[in-house]
């Protein structure tokens, strides 16, 4: 069974989707009539009353800007610790 592919969805799409839920619609009406899923529907709808943006890096607690920012300074202090090991190794062969 192939996997299906991913669909994306432009701002002006989420933001006509959320105008149309406020504006009286029903979620369920939306999401029947535009093959939505329910759960993306809430976020979309969640991000714009929070935000007004869709997109993920303005929607981020500060919690989450701290934890991602603290798993990449992480991998490079893994990637230094590896480098002065290898140069370890080599002063101490000669």
């Amino acid at each position: 069974m192939p996997k299906q592919q991913r669909r994306t969805f432009t701002p002006a799409f989420k933001k006509q989707m959320v105008e149309l839920y406020e504006n009286g619609k029903s979620r369920a009406a939306i999401v029947e009539e535009y093959d939505l899923t329910a759960s993306a529907l809430d976020r979309w709808i969640k991000q714009a009353q929070t935000t007004g943006s869709f997109k993920e890096k303005d929607n981020r607690s500060p919690e989450e800007n701290e934890l991602l920012t603290l798993r990449k300074e992480n991998e490079r202090l893994k990637m230094e610790v590896d480098i002065l090991k290898q140069a370890a190794l080599i002063m101490g062969r000669k």
